[in-house]
């Protein structure tokens, strides 16, 4: 409120012409714009004109929330609840009508710069593939061949390139796991570009026995990023149509129980979060080519029981249970961006702060629909004033 006081100042006084407003509202982060645009239609004007959305679009927008959707473990129709988690407000408020201006009900498959990819429910009638913006509620329908509930679609958008073209600049890429006649495992790649607005089949495959785990394609750079639920992380360059492996900085093996994990990215760089039964870990990838990550973060369950009593009982001895894969896990990384981590201890939400140390409670899971906590989807949000060509 204290900007909206002060922009409103000027503009009673006359000072403020749209030469000035367009400099300085375009320094401004994306959820002060949303405030100000109501102040005058002069502004409002100013900031649906695509160069302020060009200018304003280079700035880098900090996380905002996160998308939570849960899962069936046995039952083939997906939950149509979807919830939106703020972060940082005293009172965490949920939120589960975001996506209410799409056609039909909807499964978030991705997010990326503030678009969000979603698919139709099953079981199917009307199958389709949306990209929208949740903030400006715009959305584009897309047709989606081969329909399939177990498929992943990552989405690649980059703000910071062809800022022209912002309306258009974005690209899917669907992954499939087939296998050859000598019963050898394998991904393939289907590309959808919004330029050409047709999807095509790449001709890189990437050799890989393990499955995708969390599906959701993490993308930094040109690249798309997957963790498997073995000792590799998949990755597409949606440019070069390049695909390779990447193997994590610390296997499997190593530890005694099963650790648990996801990959994110912060400061531009992919990291790899772990819980096990040695703590939290968060690792920094370095080097694309030599492999070489570096630890960023390291906590003993020990230091993580002390600094949270509340939230963390008997760590040790419910990590170290965990020695099965087909033990429910009791801390579940579910989703990191930007130095936090939201996850999951016992039937509980939390978000924690790595650099600060800082963690705070969210809500039971059964806020969320359903008590159901088999594999969530989740994934990070950011806002963006980023137009679609819906013609």
């Amino acid at each position: 409120m204290a900007k909206v006081s002060f922009f409103m100042g000027y503009r009673k006084m006359g000072k403020l012409d749209n030469d000035v407003a367009f400099d300085v509202l375009s320094r401004l982060q994306t959820k002060d714009l949303l405030c100000l645009k109501r102040v005058s239609k002069d502004w409002h004007h100013i900031m649906s004109d695509p160069s302020f959305i060009e200018v304003q679009s280079r700035r880098k927008e900090p996380l905002m929330g996160f998308f939570f959707q849960q899962r069936f473990k046995w039952c083939f129709d997906d939950i149509k609840t979807i919830t939106y988690i703020p972060l940082y407000r005293k009172a965490t408020q949920l939120h589960q009508n975001v996506f209410s201006f799409l056609p039909q009900q909807v499964v978030v498959l991705a997010t990326c710069n503030g678009l969000v990819c979603c698919r139709s429910c099953y079981p199917f009638e009307d199958p389709k593939v949306y990209v929208c913006n949740p903030l400006n509620k715009q959305w584009i329908e897309i047709e989606w061949p081969k329909p399939d509930k177990a498929c992943g679609i990552a989405l690649a958008f980059d703000p910071f390139r062809d800022l022209k073209e912002l309306s258009t600049n974005f690209k899917l890429v669907r992954v499939e796991q087939l296998a050859n006649d000598m019963e050898e495992l394998y991904f393939s790649f289907e590309i959808y570009s919004s330029k050409t607005r047709t999807w095509k089949l790449s001709k890189e495959i990437c050799w890989c026995n393990c499955s995708l785990f969390k599906n959701n394609g993490v993308f930094i750079g040109d690249v798309l990023h997957w963790l498997t639920d073995g000792d590799e992380i998949l990755t597409y360059n949606v440019e070069s149509e390049l695909s390779w492996l990447i193997p994590v900085a610390v296997p499997a093996s190593e530890f005694t129980s099963v650790p648990e994990g996801c990959i994110g990215e912060s400061e531009g760089r992919l990291h790899h979060v772990m819980v096990s039964d040695a703590g939290l870990h968060v690792w920094v990838l370095d080097d694309y080519f030599e492999f070489k990550w570096s630890l960023k973060h390291s906590k003993t369950i020990e230091a993580m029981e002390e600094e949270h009593p509340k939230y963390f009982c008997n760590l040790r001895e419910r990590v170290t249970q965990r020695l099965t894969v087909d033990a429910s896990p009791w801390v579940d990384p579910l989703a990191f961006k930007d130095g936090v981590l939201l996850m999951m201890v016992s039937t509980k939400t939390y978000w924690y702060h790595y650099e600060t140390c800082k963690m705070e409670e969210i809500c039971d899971i059964s806020k969320f629909g359903t008590n159901s906590t088999y594999c969530p989807m989740v994934f990070p949000y950011v806002m963006s004033l980023a137009s679609l060509d819906t013609k």
